[in-house]
């Protein structure tokens, strides 16, 4: 098992290394993220990282689940208002579009179909839980919780950094990030509220 830091200096590197290696990753994927870089942007030496993660496999598994973690976390769901929750996962891609960079290269080079992560590491009991008890309160339409879930997640992906239509980025006006978050919105709000059925006359 890779060692564990015991002291406040090696916790230090420690925190240094997956600062370092997270913009490695983000950037050039697993394959081609290089442990020299990661080293020297660290100030440390590769048997410390070694000794810590392991390997660069490792290290990765080490970044991307905290990521996964991390959002999870700090954007955690709302089933009263799903329109909401896609508004906050926008404001965190854009905080960290880091984050969301890790999940791609994940998504390209370990898992092309299927879930993101394998069944025991998924992090959406509680939400898929949380939402069939809303529909089941008449609150969100009807439908594959996971379906519900995944529509919520990919329309707050709309302007992500890893958008194939258009990657936002923090520095752009307010105003455009707002008139964006409106939009979305009303968009999940339209789409994952309850189905509204026409009387008839």
């Amino acid at each position: 098992m890779p060692d564990q830091p015991t002291s406040a200096r090696g916790a230090a590197t420690h925190q240094r290394i997956i600062d370092a290696a997270t913009q490695e990753f983000a950037q050039y994927g697993i394959a081609g993220a290089r442990i020299e870089r990661i080293v020297a942007a660290a100030k440390t030496n590769k048997a410390q990282l070694y000794g810590y993660f392991g390997n660069k496999e490792q290290l990765f598994d080490a970044i991307f689940f905290a990521s996964l973690e991390r959002i999870t976390n700090v954007v955690p769901i709302d089933v009263e208002d799903l329109a909401d929750w896609a508004v906050r996962l926008y404001d965190e891609y854009l905080a960290r579009p880091d984050l969301i960079r890790l999940a791609t290269w994940a998504r390209l080079e370990r898992r092309p179909t299927g879930h993101l992560v394998a069944e025991r590491d998924r992090y959406d009991d509680r939400k898929l839980h949380a939402i069939a008890e809303a529909q089941a309160a008449g609150r969100v339409r009807q439908g594959d919780p996971f379906d519900v879930m995944a529509m919520v997640i990919a329309m707050s992906m709309a302007w992500s950094p890893v958008s194939n239509v258009y990657a936002a980025t923090a520095a752009e006006p307010p105003d455009v990030h707002d008139r964006r978050r409106d939009l979305l919105r009303d968009c999940v709000r339209r789409t994952v509220g309850p189905a509204q059925t026409s009387s008839s006359t």
